[in-house]
C-alpha cells in the first residue's frame, strides 16, 4: 500500500528537505562567523523576550498564516529555534503548525471544498487517499506526517476532502509532526550554541538523536500497520 503512495518519491523529497536544512544551518554558521552574529542574535533574543507573550503570539500567528498560504515552513521553524531557543521554539512551532493545519483542513472541508477539489483533481495520489483514510484513517495521517509522501501544505487541505474525522486528523498530525519538529529545532539550536559559545551542547545533541530515532521507529511501525 505504501508503494502505491509513492515511497520512492517520498525518500527523494525527504532527502531534499534534509539537504535544505543542512544548507540553511551551514549558511547560519558562515554568517555568524563572518559577520559576528552571535552577540546580535543574543540581543535579538533579549528583545523578543522583553516583549513577553506578545512576541510569541506574533510568531505563532505568522506561522499559521504561512501554513494557510502554503509557504515553506522549514525556514520559519529554524527562525523559531534561533529566536526562542529549542525548548520554547518547539512549543511555538508545534502550536503554529498544528493550528495552521487544522484551519486549512476546516477551510477545505467547509469553506472552499470545490476550489480545493479542483486544485487537487489532477493528483492521482490524492484520489487514492480518500479510500485509504476510510479504512486506515489515523494510520494514513500518521504515515503522511512522518514520511513526506505529499507536500506538507497540500496535505493540510487535501485531508479536508477525505472522510477522516477532524479530531483524528488534528491529534495524529500534531503527534507525528512532533519528532521532526524536535529534531530540526534542537539540531538548529545546538549549532547556534556551538557557534556562539564555542562549546559542544552534548545534551542537545542527545535530544536530537533521540527525536530522530523515535521518528524512524514510528515510520517503520506505521509502514508495518499499512501492510497488514
Amino acid at each position: 500500500m505504501t508503494d502505491g503512495l509513492g515511497t520512492e518519491g517520498a525518500r527523494g523529497k525527504h532527502l531534499w528537505k534534509l539537504g535544505l536544512f543542512a544548507v540553511i544551518v551551514l549558511s547560519m554558521i558562515v554568517l555568524a562567523r563572518v559577520l559576528g552574529l552571535g552577540e546580535r542574535l543574543q540581543e535579538l533574543r533579549d528583545w523578543i523576550a522583553a516583549m513577553g507573550p506578545a512576541g510569541m503570539a506574533v510568531y505563532v500567528g505568522l506561522y499559521i498564516v504561512a501554513v494557510l498560504a502554503a509557504l515553506p515552513g522549514l525556514p520559519i521553524s529554524i527562525a523559531g529555534a534561533a529566536i526562542f531557543g529549542a525548548f520554547h521554539g518547539v512549543i511555538l512551532v508545534s502550536i503554529g503548525s498544528t493550528l495552521g493545519s487544522g484551519l486549512a483542513f476546516l477551510t477545505a472541508r467547509y469553506l472552499a471544498r470545490d476550489a480545493v477539489g479542483r486544485w487537487l483533481s489532477g493528483n492521482e495520489k490524492f484520489r487514492r487517499l480518500d479510500g485509504l483514510t476510510e479504512k486506515h484513517g489515523a494510520v494514513i495521517v500518521a504515515v503522511t506526517r512522518l514520511v513526506p509522501l505529499f507536500p506538507f501544505n497540500l496535505l493540510n487541505y487535501g485531508f479536508g476532502l477525505t472522510r477522516v474525522p477532524f479530531w483524528t486528523y488534528l491529534f495524529w498530525s500534531w503527534l507525528c509532526m512532533l519528532p521532526g519538529t524536535i529534531a530540526y529545532l534542537v539540531g538548529t539550536d545546538a549549532v547556534i550554541l556551538a557557534v556562539t559559545t564555542g562549546e559542544i551542547p552534548w545534551a542537545a545533541i542527545g535530544v536530537f538523536a533521540v527525536a530522530l530515532a523515535v521518528g524512524i521507529g514510528a515510520v517503520r511501525f506505521a509502514k508495518g500497520r499499512l501492510k497488514e
